[in-house]
């Protein structure tokens, strides 16, 4: 027998409580009102309108999907994105609401029996033609935490195909300590910075996984350069002997990777968790990161260092999920305010 609904203020009301009840409780649709009838919003009426699984009535006459459609378009705000990712996760069997309009998710997944010990899941939707704002993105999923929640992020495409995310803050740990070496000479060329002296080189390159070979020596990266110019490990000079300052070399620098700044404040501080630091360049991020040793684990992570303002296109965050996902790595989103770094965490997500 197929459920009867009327449609009043832009709700839809389900009377017989047989109904109802088949709704509420097996289906996790709607919300009880009064004598055991059901109200239903209008992304739920066009969802089981739309699956054959109700009639809806309004003033005794029955509506046809396309005018349920066009009133919910009328009032919710987006309806489309939020009706196509609706319908997806309800036919995968996950009891989906739409969330009051001052949250800022957009669904969150039901839960008759709530677990404290068990995450509560929020999802924010988005078009492909949505810009991210990775410090909302910050503020949001700190905003669930305090819920005891984990963030979603859901983006449907121009042809309505969705792709989901988990997005979390990340808490990167390694097991890799620093080491104490002996202050060495350290040569800039443009690109790079080369040691000659193969005692502190094989030391550096066997320890911490510092820089490549280079003949009998050693090539460091910029970044690299300047850390252990920081450290005190290595003296800088010039092609013509001159000794450089850290200021000197700063801005020398600058001038080929306008970002070093921001670069060598996440090197430093992965450094200081424990993490074998390299160039992520093949990737398309700034660092590929090393939990242990390089012969013991491949890169776990590609980490790619922004600005406290950094914004983004969907493409372009598709591209970098999907790249680091192919390589059986996870990309990480450094993002710098001052001395503080957030590292935010993008996965694939198949709900």
């Amino acid at each position: 027998m197929q459920v009867s609904g009327e449609l009043i203020n832009n709700q839809i009301i389900v009377k017989k409580q047989k109904n109802a009840g088949r709704l509420y409780s097996k289906s996790h649709f709607g919300k009880l009102i009064s004598k055991g009838k059901v109200q239903l919003d209008l992304l739920e009426g066009v969802f089981l309108l739309g699956e054959g699984k109700i009639k809806i009535f309004q003033d005794k006459r029955g509506l046809e999907f396309q005018t349920l459609v066009n009133l919910a378009a009328q009032q919710i705000p987006e309806f489309e994105i939020k009706y196509l990712i609706f319908k997806d996760l309800r036919n995968r069997g996950l009891a989906i609401k739409l969330c009051d309009e001052k949250e800022k998710t957009t669904l969150y997944l039901f839960k008759q029996k709530k677990d404290k010990r068990e995450k509560q899941c929020f999802i924010s939707a988005f078009s492909e033609r949505d810009i991210l704002d990775l410090k909302e993105t910050k503020n949001l999923i700190q905003d669930i935490a305090k819920k005891n929640g984990e963030l979603w992020f859901a983006i449907v495409d121009e042809e309505g195909d969705i792709t989901y995310y988990h997005v979390s803050l990340a808490d990167l740990k390694g097991d890799v300590s620093e080491h104490k070496y002996p202050t060495g000479r350290g040569i800039l060329l443009k690109n790079r910075i080369v040691l000659f002296d193969s005692k502190l080189a094989n030391a550096l390159f066997q320890n911490e996984f510092f820089g490549k070979p280079f003949g009998e020596g050693l090539q460091l990266s910029l970044v690299e350069g300047l850390y252990l110019l920081e450290k005190k490990v290595i003296d800088i000079f010039s092609t013509k002997s001159k000794k450089l300052t850290y200021k000197e070399c700063m801005e020398i620098i600058y001038k080929l990777q306008p970002d070093i700044k921001l670069r060598l404040t996440v090197f430093s501080d992965l450094k200081k968790c424990g993490l074998i630091v390299k160039t992520g360049f093949k990737f398309g991020a700034h660092f590929r990161v090393y939990t242990k040793q390089p012969d013991e684990t491949h890169a776990e992570y590609l980490v790619h260092v922004v600005d406290k303002d950094f914004k983004s296109i969907w493409a372009e965050m598709s591209r970098a999920v999907r790249l680091a996902h192919s390589v059986n790595k996870e990309i990480v989103f450094a993002r710098v305010d001052g001395k503080r770094i957030d590292y935010i965490k993008f996965g694939r997500l198949r709900p």
